[in-house]
């Protein structure tokens, strides 16, 4: 099973979340059979993830970090190979390819379509409906795909 990790670049890491989401992920890898994860980038959400599977993997070594970039469709060998000390595998979009200052969004349509599940911090609160925010986009995208979505913002399913 995998799961797409997106969330706001900016969230308030506090040690409830970060034990939610702990226990969260752990239970996913036990109960759900999880064992690839989809990362993006430029998000503290992203980051606290990362950390977080990472830690997991060192009891679950099956699981697989994967690092879908929204830049650089052609990387040098010495950019791969740090990408690959930290992920075990990362790969350029197609969908993002000329896309420019919306390439994140066709990544995160990217990474939603290749997912059973989408983990999310999203706080809805004060974004209007046409809200150009890159997490905001997501979700709408991710409930028209009819994926399953669990924000650990409101700790439920959207």
């Amino acid at each position: 099973m995998k799961v797409a990790i997106i969330g706001h670049k900016q969230i308030d890491i506090t040690p409830t979340l970060t034990e939610n989401l702990y226990a969260y992920l752990n239970q996913s890898i036990i109960n759900k059979k999880v064992d690839i994860f989809l990362f993006g980038s430029n998000s503290q959400f992203n980051d606290l993830c990362y950390k977080i599977v990472s830690n997991l993997k060192e009891k679950f070594s099956h699981v697989k970090r994967v690092y879908v970039r929204a830049e650089y469709e052609n990387i040098h060998d010495d950019y791969k190979n740090y990408l690959l000390s930290m992920y075990e595998e990362t790969f350029f979009p197609i969908e993002a390819h000329n896309a420019g200052y919306r390439a994140y969004i066709k990544r995160n349509q990217v990474m939603i379509d290749m997912c059973d599940e989408v983990l999310t911090y999203y706080n809805p609160n004060g974004l209007s409906p046409h809200s150009s925010s890159g997490t905001h986009i997501a979700m709408k995208y991710a409930t028209q795909k009819k994926r399953s979505i669990y924000n650990i913002y409101t700790e439920s399913p959207i």
